[in-house]
């Protein structure tokens, strides 16, 4: 077994010199590459100068317009096709340097860990030890998604009533659930971020941001205006905000999800995913199965409750057994308890 380390180690240490001369190599190419096409530029920039001047001068017959029309759309064509190749090569050097950077800073910051200062660890380092550990929720599968939106359901209650807690002074529920401090609707946002923001996570933060604010705002309006939809009820209401559409989204809330979007996929993300990498494959499955399987039944019941709540306030009598054992268990004062926020149209 030392005899194997021993190798290991030592054809590691041979081919960190090699990637670095391939690395370097790569980079003078680019550079030489660079050069060439500045000076390609400068001197296609010398032609056309008397192209200009044909043109400023043409006074000709028939034929020479014809030829100087021939000259002006071949050098129109070949501008406008590498045009497009090097606006495409600027953006690819330009996500790689991005990238670069994020992934370096990310690792810098995950190293600086104190009692005071626990940073999470880099997406880079997850993305490589579930690789290597073949894990059960590796990447973004399903498991991954199934377990965010349980998490993403509980945190987003949490950090909803500190908030109250700290702008109003009480605890209020801002459950969306019946049973437990869950909300579908940080579920739904947190796997959504997931999917949209997880290309992005070894980028740098303005991407995250722009990508949090668009997506957030996206998922708050479709929510309220299902809800409005199914039940003619809101649970929140931005009219009176400024730069708000409809009442349902407003800049101000849409940039608290851009900086979200930040938090999540930088700081969240990589801590959740690390405790999961913890968690062994097999039990992990059903773990996940389990809180997948309370939280769609806990929405069922939530949606029937909700249902007939909005039927009782319109003096709706129960048609059978069972919806007045729904009034039994969920009468107006547990769901008032619940839905603190839930207010019915007309």
């Amino acid at each position: 077994m030392k005899q194997t380390d021993g190798i290991s180690q030592k054809n590691s240490a041979l081919s960190a010199p090699a990637d670095a001369a391939a690395e370097q190599a790569a980079q003078a190419s680019l550079s030489r590459a660079a050069a060439e096409l500045t000076e390609a530029v400068d001197g296609l920039e010398k032609e056309l100068e008397q192209t200009y001047q044909e043109i400023a001068q043409s006074a000709g017959g028939a034929d020479e317009r014809e030829g100087l029309e021939r000259t002006v759309q071949a050098s129109l064509d070949c501008l406008r096709r590498n045009k497009s190749s090097i606006f495409s090569t600027y953006q690819r050097t330009s996500a790689m340097e991005d990238e670069l950077r994020a992934r370096y800073q990310d690792m810098k910051r995950s190293r600086e860990r104190k009692w005071y200062r626990l940073n999470p660890p880099a997406n880079s380092t997850i993305d490589l030890q579930e690789k290597q550990q073949n894990h059960f929720a590796r990447g973004l599968n399903g498991y991954k998604l199934m377990l965010i939106c349980f998490v993403g359901s509980f945190l987003g209650v949490v950090i909803e009533t500190l908030w109250c807690l700290l702008r109003h002074g009480y605890i209020e529920s801002r459950a969306g659930l019946v049973y437990g401090p869950f909300n579908l609707l940080y579920g739904a946002g947190a796997v959504v971020l997931a999917l949209a923001l997880y290309r992005f996570r070894n980028r740098g933060r303005w991407l995250s941001f722009l990508g949090g604010m668009l997506v957030g705002s996206v998922v708050e309006y479709v929510c309220s205006w299902g809800q409005e939809a199914l039940f003619g009820s809101r649970s929140w209401d931005y009219s009176a905000m400024p730069f708000n559409l409809n009442g349902r989204i407003c800049l101000l809330y849409s940039c608290f999800w851009g900086v979200l979007g930040v938090l999540w996929i930088k700081d969240v993300y990589p801590r959740m995913a690390k405790w999961i990498l913890k968690v062994p494959n097999r039990p992990g499955k059903i773990i996940t199965w389990c809180c997948t399987i309370f939280l769609a039944f806990n929405a069922v019941i939530s949606l029937v409750t909700v249902y007939r709540w909005s039927e009782r306030v319109q003096d709706v009598p129960a048609e059978n057994g069972f919806w007045e054992m729904i009034d039994q268990r969920f009468p107006d004062e547990r769901m008032e308890r619940i839905y603190a926020n839930m207010e019915f149209g007309e």
